[in-house]
């Protein structure tokens, strides 16, 4: 194929008589272009389980075509699935993630495109196109369930015995659609089966199984906004039935292009390598973040935990929310310790046993620690817990019932009311006299005071050492500062007061110049302790900078101080009441306004909102917090996450993905 027959005329002086290679390793299936002498060479092969021997193949097949050698070419872009793993001495390379690659090829084919619809093998892929760059405005990826995938829909074939290929056509056939109700693939192959035995004819069950998908693709579409002209990618883009499915839902067609839009992804490969060739980016070497050393500190953390586990005589407890009263447990006394470990799934597995599948992992992972017989946990002597949320609530009757004593209280949800004051400080006065019985010490107005005073001191150290953040080459990483947070929980306040102002002292020497590197906030629900997926691969793997968090194991907790003068109980109740809220209280608005406050101050280009899936606070409220954000200009990247390990993939996409959307709104 000529150059000049299928890409858009007006773009056509935008690609220079360079070599170009765009590969894109998909799942299932890999795709190659060539742009060369102004022809466009394409290959295609299956993917393979060793993705280098992949692309080894798809340029094999290229040269064949071609009769270039492949040492030649100028510059190779890889995408796809696969694209981490290629490699290729002495040729120019980069990676760029499928979504931005698609918005550019699905350009040059139709600079007036708006919304592209990708699915392939294992995702879909809602994406907003810039028609002036052919850039990413904004997209939206399915969750990990195969539910709109191509491998959904090979499993339908096989189910209804068909080819794949000709499912679609098979679809298009009937005269009346079966009903599928399900969105889950798991139910969805039991209505399958159901439905054939009631004797209802393939055809129908294919047009169903279609619109039932195309329903769920709609849904992602609406989430980034349906604007035309509007291009359907991806290897699914062939199958005749969810075309005609998806269309019926748009009420209105797909733009036709001049190439296979299986391509779209390889193509746009192929157009950022000239891209890069002319602006001379070479090969992925990129500045990877470094960090501050806090092994010193993670050590006194481990020592402390091993002297909880061996320590008797001081009573010791657990405790599961920060909006739990520190100064009351340490003027008792006692040693406390916040339960917040990040579960493993054997461990998040095994705390199953107690709840229903529907409970966010971090649940399962507090009863899974006590079931599996941790050894922190098991030493407690009481846990002590504030109903925040319902699951939540639950945990804390499952472990009174099946390990210790547990002692439950009420988190007022309306902040302001002055009868939810009351109640928060009768609360307080419950949990003071619970302690006062479980160490045998009286718990004193003066002693409550200086814990206040102590408390106060560690969460302006904190707030200080965070602020070093707000410098454009911060000395610490958002890692760093999850780590110096989690010695909060941890450590005796006595020895955290002296190591903070020590840290302090040593980061604020740091030089403030040096290249700012971008930055991002961390909202939402909890980051437990050892959760550090996803701000190592936004820091550690892509090399940009979380320099805040709005969420209750980063600076949100630390930024109130506590009234110092008056009575104690009071002051406890006030000041825990003003911290900037969790997502079950109200007005919620004040929560959107203090994460408005702190990406003003820290001055971020972007914000993650993440959140464990199936949490019922942070969940529900989500799109509040996008709308709010959106409202204001700031970008928005929604992750629900898990503790599982299967989803790193797709994981990276979409953190790559939101990275080059920010990259060039700061172009």
């Amino acid at each position: 194929m000529r150059i000049d027959e299928v890409i858009a005329k007006e773009l056509q002086p935008n690609l220079s008589d360079a070599k170009v290679i765009g590969l894109d390793i998909g799942s299932r299936t890999a795709k190659g272009i060539l742009l060369a002498n102004g022809n466009i060479y394409t290959a295609i092969t299956p993917t393979g389980l060793y993705m280098q021997e992949t692309a080894d193949e798809l340029l094999n097949k290229l040269q064949e075509k071609s009769g270039l050698e492949i040492s030649s070419v100028d510059y190779i872009v890889g995408t796809g699935y696969g694209r981490i793993s290629m490699e290729f001495e002495n040729i120019p390379h980069q990676i760029v993630t499928e979504i931005s690659c698609h918005a550019m090829g699905a350009h040059y084919l139709n600079p007036r495109t708006r919304t592209i619809i990708d699915i392939g093998g294992q995702d879909c892929k809602a994406i907003k196109v810039d028609t002036s760059t052919g850039k990413v405005v904004e997209f939206a990826l399915n969750d990990k369930c195969a539910a709109g995938t191509g491998r959904f829909l090979e499993k339908v074939a096989q189910l209804l015995k068909i080819k794949l290929d000709d499912l679609g056509k098979v679809a298009l056939k009937s005269q009346k659609t079966s009903e599928i109700s399900s969105q889950c693939v798991v139910f969805a192959e039991s209505e399958i089966i159901s439905l054939k035995a009631k004797g209802e004819n393939p055809e129908d069950i294919a047009a169903g199984i279609h619109l039932a998908t195309a329903r769920r693709v709609y849904n992602l579409l609406n989430r980034v906004g349906i604007e035309p002209d509007i291009v359907f990618t991806g290897g699914v883009s062939k199958n005749k039935g969810m075309k005609t499915a998806l269309e019926t839902l748009l009420k209105t067609n797909f733009i036709d292009l001049s190439l296979d839009a299986t391509y779209a992804g390889a193509l746009g490969a192929a157009v950022y390598g000239t891209i890069f060739l002319k602006s001379g980016v070479g090969s992925d070497k990129s500045e990877k973040t470094t960090t501050t050393d806090l092994s010193e500190f993670n050590e006194k953390i481990q020592k402390q935990q091993e002297k909880m586990v061996s320590k008797n005589g001081t009573k010791k407890v657990g405790y599961l929310c920060t909006y739990t009263p520190l100064e009351i447990m340490n003027a008792a006394g006692v040693s406390p310790v916040r339960l917040f470990k990040c579960g493993d799934p054997k461990t998040v597995a095994s705390g199953e046993i107690h709840t229903q599948s529907v409970f966010c992992d971090f649940t399962k992972g507090i009863l899974g620690a006590f079931r599996e017989k941790d050894p922190l946990h098991a030493s407690l002597d009481r846990v002590y817990m504030f109903y925040t949320c319902d699951s939540m609530k639950k945990v804390g009757e499952a472990i009174n019932e099946y390990y210790m004593p547990t002692n439950i209280y009420c988190l007022p949800r309306v902040r302001h009311d002055g009868k939810s004051r009351e109640f928060f400080k009768t609360e307080l006065k419950n949990l003071k006299k619970d302690l006062e019985e479980l160490s045998g010490k009286e718990v004193s107005q003066e002693g409550l005071k200086n814990q206040i005073k102590t408390y106060n001191n560690i969460r302006k150290q904190l707030t200080k050492i965070s602020e070093l953040r707000k410098r454009p080459n911060p000395p610490l990483t958002g890692g760093d500062f999850l780590d110096l947070a989690r010695g909060y929980y941890y450590l005796p306040p006595d020895e955290l007061s002296k190591t903070y102002e020590h840290i302090y002292r040593k980061l604020a020497e740091y030089p403030s110049n040096g290249i700012r590197k971008l930055r991002v906030m961390i909202a939402g629900g909890i980051f437990a302790d050892g959760d550090r997926r996803l701000i190592d691969l936004i820091e550690k793997d892509i090399g940009a900078r979380v320099v805040v968090e709005d969420h209750c194991t980063g600076i949100r907790p630390f930024y109130n101080p506590i009234a110092e003068d008056g009575d104690p109980i009071a002051a406890l109740a006030e000041g825990y009441l003003e911290q900037a809220p969790c997502a079950r209280m109200k007005p919620i608005e004040e929560r959107l306004e203090f994460a408005g406050k702190l990406a003003d101050e820290y001055q971020v280009d972007g914000i993650v909102y993440t959140y464990l899936k199936f949490c019922p606070c942070y969940g529900m409220t989500k799109n509040l917090f996008l709308k709010h954000f959106q409202k204001r200009g700031t970008p928005v990247l929604e992750i629900p996450i898990d503790y599982s390990q299967s989803d790193q993939g797709q994981l990276k996409t979409r953190v790559e993905a939101f990275i080059e959307v920010l990259n060039e709104r700061r172009k």
